[in-house]
């Protein structure tokens, strides 16, 4: 699927599909904004033919039709080239579906090629994207990764509140359920960092290079827009960085309560089982079938045996007592 959103050289803007291609192409000025979803591997040639009519690279085109590929940057004559990893979904229980962006920057035109709707692209075609456009199309595509970006921490700031409920939960009542939530959330916060470092490596690209092709606009100022993007991204690392050294903390102390209670229970136990062996070797000595056992025959001896047996049970309890065992 094809949209597009072409600004003249007067600042009036028009949304259409590939109609406005044709426009742009005529008029030799004004800035274009061609986003294209992906309509399946069928549809991969024509969209690859597209793109590369269109003045991409050869390179880049295959890097943007690859299922998986981390974010990257790169520049080329005219063009630069930035692969983004966007959102599909994303929730306050960390339960995301990403997707690459492909974005192809160059000096009017910008074009984001992806597999799913993406819902950063999505905000920007509905709302203020032509305002951005008329700037310069750099302007628009870091906009679409701020966007993204502004996603990302709504869902980390929902999550923050989730974990804090947790962590009662953990201290009030914890429970191998909870466990394995924080081992889930462990899991996607590591996987959301990796992401998140990606794009920070890519901001800071653009902050430290002293010309990127497309990103080096005469009279448009983008150095507070990359500074603004980079620490968006700086802070969403640090979140999930902190988010995921919470969570071991608290796994950490749940096994250190658990380990506790059951030192607690078999020291218990190991005190059962220490006043319970000399009671039960007094009844397996007198209970052996020997005739001649000296006490045998003793006139109450079985309640003297019967209280020797109860005081060795007292004394011991007592003795652990003291010892602050019990």
């Amino acid at each position: 699927m094809i949209r597009t959103l072409y600004v003249d050289e007067h600042g009036q803007s028009q949304t259409g599909a590939e109609n406005l291609l044709a426009q742009w192409r005529a008029s030799n000025s004004g800035y274009l904004w061609l986003d294209l979803t992906s309509e399946g591997k069928e549809q991969l040639p024509a969209e690859r033919k597209l793109l590369l009519e269109l003045g991409c690279h050869t390179l880049a085109v295959e890097d943007a039709q690859r299922d998986r590929h981390p974010p990257k940057l790169e520049e080329f004559d005219d063009q630069t080239f930035v692969l983004y990893r966007g959102i599909a979904s994303f929730d306050s229980d960390l339960n995301w579906k990403s997707q690459s962006i492909s974005f192809f920057v160059s000096e009017r035109l910008l074009i984001t090629y992806h597999p799913l709707p993406a819902s950063s692209v999505d905000q920007l075609m509905a709302g203020n994207a032509a305002t951005h456009l008329q700037r310069c199309p750099a302007q628009l595509a870091l906009r679409i990764m701020h966007t993204s970006a502004g996603i990302y921490l709504n869902g980390l700031l929902a999550y923050e509140e989730k974990l804090s409920d947790l962590e009662d939960a953990i201290h009030d009542h914890g429970s191998d359920d909870l466990m394995k939530q924080l081992m889930q959330y462990r899991s996607r916060l590591v996987k959301l960092r990796r992401v998140f470092n990606y794009h920070q490596n890519i901001t800071e690209e653009l902050r430290a290079a002293d010309e990127v092709v497309a990103f080096d606009v005469e009279g448009v100022d983008l150095d507070h827009t990359i500074n603004d993007l980079h620490d968006r991204f700086e802070r969403l690392a640090s979140l999930t960085s902190m988010f995921y050294d919470i969570c071991g903390d608290l796994i950490d102390g749940y096994l250190a309560i658990t380990s506790h209670q059951l030192n607690n229970t078999m020291r218990v136990l190991t005190v059962i089982t220490a006043i319970f062996v000399p009671l039960g070797f007094l009844a397996g000595l007198y209970g052996m079938n020997f005739e001649y056992i000296p006490e045998l025959h003793f006139k109450g001896g079985y309640f003297i045996l019967l209280a020797v047996m109860i005081s060795i049970a007292l004394g011991l309890l007592t003795w652990f007592r003291k010892l602050k065992w019990l």
